[in-house]
C-alpha cells in the first residue's frame, strides 16, 4: 500500500475563514479544477455533508467518486475516504488546518489514490502531488481574495 502524498501551504486568512472554504463542499466546483461537480447525499442543509459524490477531473484521470467525510476533528483536521467510484479503487486524504495566531493558517493536504488500471506507481504518484499542489494553490486563491 502507498503512502499519502503530501503538501502544505501558508494562508493570509484566519483559520475560521479556510474552514468555512473547506466545508462548503457543494462549491468546491466554483474554485477547484479538479473538482467539476459536486453532488450531496447525506447531511445537507447545516450540518457538514457526511456522502458526497463528486466528478474529478485530475489529469488524464476522469471519474465519479463517492466520498465518505468525516468532521469530527474539524476544524483542525477534515478526512475523507473513498466508498464507490468507477476507476479509483482508493482514495483518501485529509486537510489539516494549524492556526497561526496572527490570522494566517497553514493547510496540510494529504492524499493517497489507487487506480484499477495499471500505471507505474511513479507516475501515480506525481499526479498525486500535482493535484495536492494546484488544490493547495487554488484554496489559498480562494481564501485570500
Amino acid at each position: 500500500m502507498s503512502e499519502f502524498s503530501s503538501g502544505t501551504t501558508h494562508i493570509e486568512a484566519p483559520i475560521e475563514q479556510v474552514s468555512e472554504i473547506l466545508n462548503d463542499l457543494a462549491n468546491y466546483p466554483s474554485w477547484s479544477s479538479t473538482i467539476k461537480k459536486v453532488e450531496i447525499e447525506e447531511g445537507s442543509g447545516s450540518a457538514q455533508p457526511t456522502k458526497v459524490t463528486v466528478k474529478i477531473e485530475a489529469g488524464v484521470l476522469k471519474d465519479r467518486a463517492t466520498l465518505l467525510y468525516d468532521w469530527s476533528q474539524a476544524p483542525g483536521k477534515i478526512s475523507f475516504s473513498l466508498e464507490d467510484a468507477d476507476l479509483l479503487t482508493e482514495m483518501s486524504g485529509s486537510y489539516l488546518l494549524k492556526d497561526n495566531g496572527d490570522d494566517t493558517t497553514d493547510v496540510t493536504y494529504q492524499l493517497k489514490v489507487g487506480i484499477s488500471m495499471p500505471v507505474p506507481e511513479m507516475m501515480r504518484k506525481k499526479q498525486e502531488e500535482s493535484t495536492i499542489s494546484q488544490m493547495l494553490a487554488q484554496l489559498k486563491s480562494k481564501a485570500e481574495s
